[in-house]
């Protein structure tokens, strides 16, 4: 088991120092970030025991390991879910959360999904605050165009052999710098539109963000990848005849001519804080955002197409194959409308646009 780190346990307390971002000598080579897991100070653990019902104070640990029993209901009935969101620098060397209460929200239905039990908003930022300024020297810096990011993950940590909720919880933020999911840049990707495979179904866990829904996708995204397609849309399971989301990504479809953001509405589709924050920006555009069911058929309406999430933001897709039928968004470029739908929230996250919508939580 790691030990405590006295010395960072309480690092946001009064009077103590702000560390500045990306300025510990930690060898991270800031301006060739990608979006893999790098070793980092501390990650926050919190824990929860039938015998109390309450969450433990948060304690941070350095080595990145934890025991658990072998009759975890983790790892016997897939009790697990986890979030992921951002910390960013600004140029004035401040480091703030990109809507993490949001976050707090969604891993609540997580959790009442998986009968774990919750965190209250403030115990989740209060963890994710902890984490991020025991990490502060792992901050990309403003100028790197890259960012903290944080895994919150619950997870049931107590040993059960038959189908029940367990006895015991942990709660454990992890985090990493990244820079761009995909390296390069910004630029227009080919994907497939699954049959052979569902991604959720009907009054399933696919609203929720548990860890299952991602072991489901693993092999037909390593079909599709090697079939040259990096990004793969699900359809509806029942009919599939509606489009529901990419694999790790929510959908956005522009209707330039309607001047219209289209983005599906379904029971089975992960509410994507990204895409939540894309329509608020839409909407300030002047757009109209419609949040409803997308036939299969509408796919040809499209001048252009979006999968969106915490880790990617936006990624431009140009093109779709269903069998012998290929779908085309736009050409080789990034579509204007993604373009500024991207420029203008990333300005929100870098500090470098007004927040007029209260998104950011500044951490120190």
């Amino acid at each position: 088991m790691a030990a405590p780190l006295p010395a960072l346990s309480n690092p946001l307390a009064p009077g103590s120092p702000c560390p500045l971002p990306g300025t510990a000598d930690v060898g991270v080579p800031w301006t060739e970030l990608g979006f893999s897991l790098r070793p980092t100070a501390a990650h926050v653990v919190m824990t929860w025991s039938e015998d109390t019902g309450a969450w433990s104070e948060p304690t941070l640990e350095s080595e990145p390991y934890i025991k658990v029993h072998i009759g975890a209901t983790a790892l016997h009935y897939g009790q697990a879910c986890f979030e992921g969101l951002k910390a960013f620098a600004h140029d004035d060397s401040s480091v703030h959360l990109f809507r993490p209460t949001a976050n707090a929200n969604r891993l609540r239905s997580s959790a009442k999904r998986t009968v774990m039990p919750e965190l209250t908003d403030e115990l989740f930022l209060s963890a994710a605050r902890t984490c991020v300024a025991a990490n502060m020297g792992y901050v990309p810096p403003a100028s790197s165009n890259g960012a903290l990011y944080l895994r919150p993950l619950l997870f049931g940590s107590g040993p059960r052999i038959g189908l029940q909720p367990s006895g015991e919880y942990k709660f454990v933020v992890l985090a990493t710098p990244v820079g761009d999911y995909y390296k390069g840049g910004l630029s227009p990707v080919r994907g497939k539109v699954v049959t052979e495979y569902d991604r959720a179904a009907p009054r399933g866990v696919g609203a929720v963000k548990v860890a299952g829904n991602y072991a489901a996708d693993l092999l037909p995204n390593i079909e599709g990848k090697a079939d040259g397609f990096p990004i793969l849309l699900y359809l509806d399971s029942a009919t599939q005849s509606v489009v529901e989301e990419f694999s790790t990504s929510n959908f956005i479809g522009i209707n330039r001519e309607k001047n219209e953001f289209v983005t599906p509405k379904s029971p089975s589709v992960l509410p994507s804080i990204t895409n939540l924050s894309l329509q608020q920006i839409a909407k300030d555009m002047g757009m109209t955002v419609s949040v409803r069911p997308v036939p299969l058929s509408e796919l040809d309406d499209f001048d252009e197409v979006i999968a969106c999430g915490t880790a990617v933001v936006v990624t431009p897709v140009n093109e779709l194959t269903l069998g012998d039928k290929v779908y085309k968004f736009g050409s080789d470029e990034v579509g204007e409308v993604t373009m500024e739908l991207y420029r203008r929230v990333r300005e929100i996250q870098q500090g470098k646009a007004p927040d007029n919508h209260g998104w950011l939580e500044k951490v120190c």
